[in-house]
């Protein structure tokens, strides 16, 4: 046993972008922190795609920022282009994506890192779990070095037992060059927990100067300015262009002839990788019929000539990814500056946590972002922002922070995580919400700033601009419902001016926005409103064409919450009750939900066994236990 070198609070393992957010926020709630990280060279590294948000990517970046979270922050000051996207559906799946200079994103995370009262960064290969009497009670370095802690949060990413292939290529080795945390496994097996072998990979990064751009598609960001964080000022962007190409038949019949030789086909790569960003290998098998696949070539920043090829993600040889790349409009003659690869990782079968992300046999051990099965730099910051908020409750004796699935796509990605499992890396998607049309990428703010200010981790500057948007906000729709108009003459001229019916009977202006092709802006300057900023109008206006089905949606949220807030004791013996399915009894029993909501979302619970429940608990009431 080696020598207590430092006692904190709390315990951060990896400095990715899960442990980042977890730390930050024990620091930020009182707790004394550690962040260990492998180098400090690689905090909030972005290994792969060097982007944020997305489809239901950046609904979590708006969450995390609402409540207090860093990245938002982070991403809208390295960002070098920024898109709005799905602008052509409806608003529930309207999403930001900005593409980030790697180097100065990770620059500026570290710099906040440093300057964290309470937050103690340093670099440590963390070798062993310690855990005495059923609780966490710390960890011990490579060097002998023990921190002792009454928490400890796990946001290991893809580093524990990881594994470079490429080809014939095999090595132990986590991504961007760094070591493998190889005995931090095997010491998490020794403490009954369960882990998972999974894969993710990414492409080749090639030389900026050797791509021919006028062979390709430019793809330029927004000229609207738009920002992730709610309390972002900046106004002005120097945008830096993307570029689309496509594949081609001769690409693929380099693929298929030496699928051999991939990783992920000649059985060199063990893991499970991910569905929805397959290897180029396995979207050439997979869909064997479509003649091209398209490929971004994207910015890795200011600063470096490396850009990034995605969607082509490779474990074939380096040779053989050159040769299928010089095939490809505008990289006929381009540089490869580093090879692809897939990479296998152990991960914690997220089964063994509760909805707080702590583990349920092992009092005060958390677990956050890739560790947990997970792909995606955004679902790793949700979680360890909320393990991180959950570690210091626990500390302070309150009930854990948690969030509900019609609340946040946080409380969708957390409650799918431990509720369902995942059999390969989880990513969050829109279509993953039922309630969808709740939690749009717009609102995050009045949804969750309220309970970030409760917990503690929104400041007064946060509150005091988040108040004045949401008054502003409430003002402008009272304003709307209180002006009505008759249909004279003067009206209906500016009504048809703006590309709308005129009127018949007299309305308000609220009823007017309401139509398809009504904004804010003519209706401002038609009728003399108050100017209202960009996000506040489109607040407004979604808010109008809406809230007939914002309402129902709501309604079914009250009616499931009927049965989501229903309790289950965690005294429940599920197998010694015979009114269940044999497999409903094993996974209840497994699982431990928290209430019949989330008993009900498991896989294999039918509604029956739901009934079986409720009437179990109804007997425990009328008995008085």
């Amino acid at each position: 046993m080696g020598r207590i070198t430092e006692v904190f609070d709390v315990i951060v393992i990896g400095a990715g972008h899960a442990g980042i957010e977890a730390a930050l926020a024990a620091a930020r709630l009182g707790g004394r922190t550690l962040l260990a990280t492998l180098s400090l060279d690689n905090v909030a590294l972005m290994p792969c795609n060097p982007s944020i948000g997305g489809p239901a990517k950046g609904h979590l970046v708006r969450e995390i920022d609402a409540l207090g979270g860093q990245m938002g922050i982070i991403a809208d000051r390295a960002c070098l282009q920024m898109r709005l996207l799905n602008t052509g559906k409806g608003y529930a799946v309207h999403a930001l994506r900005a593409q980030e200079d790697k180097r100065w994103y990770h620059t500026l995370m570290k710099e906040i890192i440093e300057n964290q009262e309470s937050l103690a960064l340093k670099q440590l290969m963390i070798d062993r779990l310690l855990v005495r009497n059923g609780e966490v009670v710390g960890v011990e370095a490579e060097t002998g070095e023990i921190y002792e802690a009454s928490c400890v949060i796990l946001a290991t990413g893809t580093y524990l037992r990881s594994r470079i292939v490429y080809g014939s290529v095999n090595y132990s080795c986590g991504p961007n060059g760094l070591r493998s945390a190889e005995k931090l496994s095997y010491s998490l097996l020794d403490n009954g927990l369960e882990l998972m072998r999974f894969k993710t990979g990414t492409p080749a990064r090639i030389d900026a100067l050797s791509i021919d751009y006028g062979k390709m598609e430019v793809q330029y960001g927004d000229d609207v300015v738009r920002n992730f964080s709610f309390i972002s000022d900046i106004t002005e962007r120097e945008q830096i262009p993307c570029w689309l190409t496509y594949t081609n038949e001769n690409t693929h019949k380099i693929i298929r002839d030496n699928l051999h030789l991939s990783g992920m086909f000649n059985g060199m790569v063990e893991g499970v990788g991910p569905r929805y960003c397959p290897s180029i290998e396995s979207k050439v098998v997979r869909f064997a019929d479509k003649e091209r696949n398209q490929l971004f070539i994207e910015p890795e920043g200011t600063h470096t000539r490396e850009m990034y090829v995605q969607g082509m993600s490779s474990s074939l040889p380096a040779d053989v990814q050159l040769k299928f790349m010089k095939t490809i409009p505008g990289l006929e003659h381009c540089q490869m500056m580093r090879a692809g690869y897939a990479i296998d990782y152990d991960c914690l079968d997220p089964l063994q946590l509760n909805l707080s992300l702590e583990h349920k046999e092992i009092k005060g051990l958390f677990s956050a972002g890739q560790s947990n099965g997970t792909s995606g730099y955004e679902e790793a910051a949700a979680q360890g922002l909320i393990a991180g908020i959950n570690a210091m409750r626990k500390i302070k004796g309150l009930d854990p922070f948690v969030l509900r699935r019609d609340e946040a796509y946080i409380g969708v990605l957390i409650d799918d995580l431990v509720t369902k499992g995942t059999d390969e890396p989880y990513r969050m998607m829109t279509s993953r919400s039922e309630y969808r049309l709740l939690l749009r990428n717009d609102n995050a703010d009045l949804r969750l700033t309220e309970k970030g200010r409760v917990i503690g981790l929104v400041d007064d500057n946060r509150y005091n601009i988040f108040k004045e948007k949401r008054t502003t906000f409430e003002r402008a729709l009272a304003q709307l419902k209180k002006i009505n108009i008759g249909p004279r003459d003067e009206n209906n001229s500016k009504l048809r001016a703006m590309g709308t019916a005129p009127l018949r009977n007299g309305n308000n202006l609220f009823e007017l926005l309401r139509r398809q092709e009504v904004t804010y802006s003519k209706l401002q300057e038609a009728f003399s409103l108050p100017g209202l900023s960009e996000q506040v109008a489109e607040q407004v206006e979604i808010y109008a064409k809406y809230e007939g089905y914002i309402n129902k949606q709501r309604e079914e949220v009250e009616r499931i919450l009927r049965i989501e807030n229903k309790k289950l004791p965690s005294d429940i013996e599920y197998l010694a009750i015979k009114e269940l399915s044999s497999e409903a009894a094993e996974k209840l029993a497994k699982i431990k939900p928290s209430s019949l909501g989330q008993a009900s979302r498991i896989s294999g619970v039918t509604p029956a066994d739901i009934s079986v429940l409720m009437i179990v608990l109804e007997m425990k009431h009328q008995k008085g236990s």
